[in-house]
């Protein structure tokens, strides 16, 4: 069930600047707020460029260093202890 909140005391900067962007996403000023404390407060799931962006980031710190079949699988067996 939903709860109700009150805010008091918004910069008037703020208000501003919520008032604008619910007007730009043609959303209500409640609903504005809620979408921002949600894309603030709530986990999101990763999309598929940020989990390849994450990976290439990984391979670029590994550095120029291959790894054989042979090392690959110990490594492997070294995570399973």
């Amino acid at each position: 069930m939903p709860t109700t909140l009150t805010l008091k005391g918004i910069p008037d900067d703020l208000y501003i600047r919520l008032k604008q962007t619910a007007e730009v996403h043609r959303r209500s000023l409640n609903n504005e707020a809620i979408s921002v404390l949600e894309t603030m407060l709530l986990p999101r799931k990763a999309t598929a460029s940020d989990r390849i962006a994450r990976a290439r980031a990984l391979r670029a710190s590994l550095g120029t260093h291959t790894f054989s079949t042979k090392d690959i699988d110990a490594f492997k067996r070294q995570g399973r202890r």
